[in-house]
């Protein structure tokens, strides 16, 4: 490889770079881009497609670069001008586990796992999926989906219609906020007390809490339909809360969830104007789980696989089965 620290990329090619990288900056416009952090080797681009305007690499005291030069961080979001979206590149990076990350993609699929650092993601339509990263990690999307597996770090997440799935969540803490995005969260037991706080005006959010959880909720609703599945709630005040178990009310006259679960240690904060919420009970045990949790894909010589978009499917929020449910 060349001494040089900058490289223009019009063509696929693979780079490996000897010089440490502690940071990482991923500006693209279509396409995938995955990252996966790793203990061992040097860090590695693989470009295996590309169409448009070359890329623009670039490595300077540990920070590593890839990036349109008319493609700027500061206002990514606000990027309207579609003249300047029919580019398309499919990267994989390869960096160590310690790395902080910023991704920025205007519909590209991003997929980020493995990193301890501080991982930040932003996006316009494309979807994100982030599994295993240990840091603390700000998500912001219009409307691309945010998928988030096995997180260890505080998780901000910001959108206008984007959806945010959380899977296996153990994150000590979560704030999410979105205008019609649906919120789909499923916590698993911890030794840490959780903190969450989600806002929403018209979408949807359901958590599913484990059992027993450490947990104060305050959960609320202007218009939207509301179910619980635990008998130690309230649902608005109503004596039909509590000691008589879950119900929902299927009218959306809206009202609140409140009470605690356990030791109060942690804390659940929902609220939405118009949209339901449901707060549900999560298994002991999850039947099928693979013992040691998710990881990166690999291909047969152990390197990770380039991120493969798939069409974005809504999730819907799990649902309280009709024996844990009383309907008024």
């Amino acid at each position: 490889m060349s001494d040089r620290s900058e490289w223009s990329l019009s063509a696929p090619r693979k780079l490996t770079f000897d010089a440490p990288v502690t940071a990482l900056h991923v500006r693209v416009v279509g396409g995938t881009v995955n990252v996966v952090g790793t203990d061992t080797g040097p860090a590695s681009l693989h470009l295996s497609e590309i169409e448009g305007p070359p890329l623009a690499v670039s490595l300077h005291n540990g920070v590593l670069s890839i990036a349109y030069e008319d493609l700027p961080w500061q206002g990514f979001l606000k990027l309207l001008d579609r003249k300047g979206w029919q580019r398309t590149a499919h990267i994989t990076l390869t960096v160590p586990t310690e790395t902080r990350a910023e991704v920025g993609t205007v519909h590209a699929a991003a997929v980020v796992s493995g990193l301890s650092g501080r991982t930040e993601v932003r996006g316009i339509s494309g979807d994100s999926t982030l599994v295993g990263l240990t840091g603390e990690v700000r998500a912001d999307t219009v409307s691309g989906s945010v998928e988030a597996q096995s997180l260890g770090g505080r998780l901000r997440f910001n959108s206008v219609s984007g959806e945010l799935t959380v899977i296996d969540g153990t994150s000590p803490a979560v704030k999410a906020d979105s205008i019609s995005g649906n919120m789909v969260l499923d916590i698993a037991p911890t030794a840490t007390p959780a903190d969450l706080h989600l806002n929403t005006v018209s979408g949807g959010i359901a958590i599913r809490l484990p059992d027993p959880a450490n947990v104060a909720v305050d959960a609320q609703t202007t218009s939207g339909q509301l179910s619980n599945a635990f008998d130690d709630l309230t649902v608005d005040g109503s004596p039909w809360g509590g000691p008589w178990g879950a119900w929902a009310c299927p009218g959306g006259t809206g009202g609140k969830i409140t009470g605690t679960l356990g030791t109060m240690c942690g804390r659940l904060k929902a609220t939405s104007i118009s949209g339901a919420i449901a707060v549900l009970r999560r298994p002991s045990t999850e039947e099928g789980a693979p013992p040691g949790g998710p990881t990166a894909p690999t291909g047969p010589d152990g390197a990770p696989e380039p991120a493969v978009p798939r069409p974005h499917e809504p999730t819907d929020p799990p649902q309280a089965s009709p024996s844990d449910k009383k309907v008024l």
